[in-house]
């Protein structure tokens, strides 16, 4: 793969996530990673909030908010798929120590206890048959210099990137 062809990243928010599933708060919330639906029984062990200020590859400056949202994917005592509403409160409980700033990134942590912890970012939370489901993709390194290059220079019609060299950004 071109690294020039890697789509850019569309993270969700936690604030858009909680939006989504207010509408519908009975619904089972159902996280799909690694072509699989996590357990009924899955809980959420940890919720995190960071601030952190970085230099890329290109030596540019780089501040965000990130909110982390640790996952243990298990069989519980032959429990169901938490709801919405569930998922929402523990976010609010901890909202209630810990500040969360609802348009920080959000990142996943998964781990069925026996396998590394796994990075992933979100999907919009997607209602069918009466079930949110929230695809997790796996989160990969990326070269931001190139990713707002991209973002400024949209492929054309003829699968050419814009009309000047991508510049190299990386030393």
């Amino acid at each position: 793969m071109n690294a020039i062809d890697k789509a850019v990243s569309s993270d969700i928010t936690l604030g858009h996530l909680l939006d989504v599933l207010a509408v519908v708060p009975d619904a089972p919330l159902v996280f799909t990673y690694d072509g699989n639906p996590i357990r009924p029984g899955y809980h959420v062990t940890e919720v995190k909030a960071g601030q952190f200020a970085a230099l890329d590859c290109g030596a540019n400056p780089e501040a965000w908010s990130e909110i982390f949202v640790q996952l243990w994917d298990i069989d519980e005592d032959g429990r169901t798929h938490m709801h919405a509403g569930k998922f929402s409160a523990i976010i609010r409980k901890v909202s209630d120590h810990v500040r969360l700033v609802s348009s920080a990134k959000l990142t996943f942590e998964v781990s069925d206890g026996v396998r590394p912890m796994s990075l992933y970012c979100a999907s919009a939370p997607r209602l069918h048959a009466g079930v949110f489901e929230v695809a997790l993709a796996p989160r990969t390194a990326s070269c931001k210099p190139r990713d707002r290059w991209l973002a400024e220079n949209p492929k054309t019609d003829d699968g050419c990137f814009g009309s000047q060299p991508q510049k190299a950004c990386c030393s």
